[in-house]
């Protein structure tokens, strides 16, 4: 067993492996040193030992780091586990038997939402958002929380042309200028909501989950009947701190960091 000496240089050589994994491309030693407020010998240690190890890799005529073959295949083997859902279900089905309303993990697929879990309250619903559906993300709340924060020019590249902007029941954003106004609502805001966008007679609540760079990787929703004949307006204040409390422990369950203040 090694000592509690040894935890704060493992701290340290996971700071660097996170940094390498949040740059676009490879790093100078110096630079790592510089942002992790490190001397220059402990870094090159760290970064020697990661190399040597499979998780960093020296790139000789660049003098600068990146990514190794171990972190890919670290990170190949958390997918295969499905943590995200294992994390997520029993957080939903708390959501959906306390408020009687189904509940779902979505994630963003291109353009689309797709959901990974619904869990149903006990008296169950039939939707149209099952499992392994694939929505219009524009369209979905789930979808929305997740555009919200994102940047500008991504949504724009999702969505590039009017051609883009899916309608099923008449209701929701036509265009970009509309989904940005609604984007800039509804992140300020802390949910997103949807009214009949999608079905006719139903409407869902949704809150983002972060991983640990604050960037949106799922939302949770609750859907519910719920008929007007004209979009009325509400947004579900009460549902909504529901959702966000549950997005919010999700994303501490990751390994992320909430943004419950707008």
């Amino acid at each position: 067993m090694g000592s509690s000496s040894d935890v704060p240089a493992l701290r340290r050589g996971l700071a660097v492996l996170r940094l390498l994994a949040g740059r676009p491309g490879p790093v100078s030693a110096a630079s790592v040193a510089r942002e992790l407020n490190l001397p220059r010998s402990t870094t090159y240690h760290l970064l020697s030992e990661l190399t040597e190890a499979g998780f960093a890799t020296h790139f000789p005529e660049e003098k600068r780091y990146g990514l190794g073959v171990a972190a890919f295949e670290l990170g190949s083997a958390y997918l295969r586990h499905d943590p995200l859902e294992r994390l997520a279900r029993p957080l939903l089905r708390k959501l959906a038997d306390r408020m009687e309303k189904v509940a779902h993990l979505g994630v963003l697929h291109g353009a689309e939402a797709l959901y990974l879990v619904r869990e149903q309250p006990r008296q169950p619903q039939s939707i149209v958002s099952d499992v392994g559906v694939r929505l219009p993300a524009h369209l979905t709340a789930s979808g929305r929380a997740m555009l919200a924060h994102l940047p500008p020019a991504q949504v724009r590249a999702l969505l590039p042309s009017v051609a883009a902007f899916v309608d099923r029941t008449g209701r929701g954003p036509h265009n970009l200028p509309a989904l940005r106004r609604l984007l800039t609502l509804e992140r300020r805001q802390g949910w997103s909501v949807e009214d009949g966008f999608v079905t006719a007679g139903f409407a869902s609540v949704a809150a983002p989950v972060f991983d640990h760079g604050e960037r949106p990787i799922a939302a949770i929703t609750l859907t519910f009947r719920h008929l007007c004949d004209t979009p009325c307006g509400q947004t579900w204040p009460d549902l909504a701190r529901e959702v966000r409390k549950a997005a919010d422990e999700l994303t501490v369950r990751i390994g992320g960091h909430p943004i419950s203040e707008q």
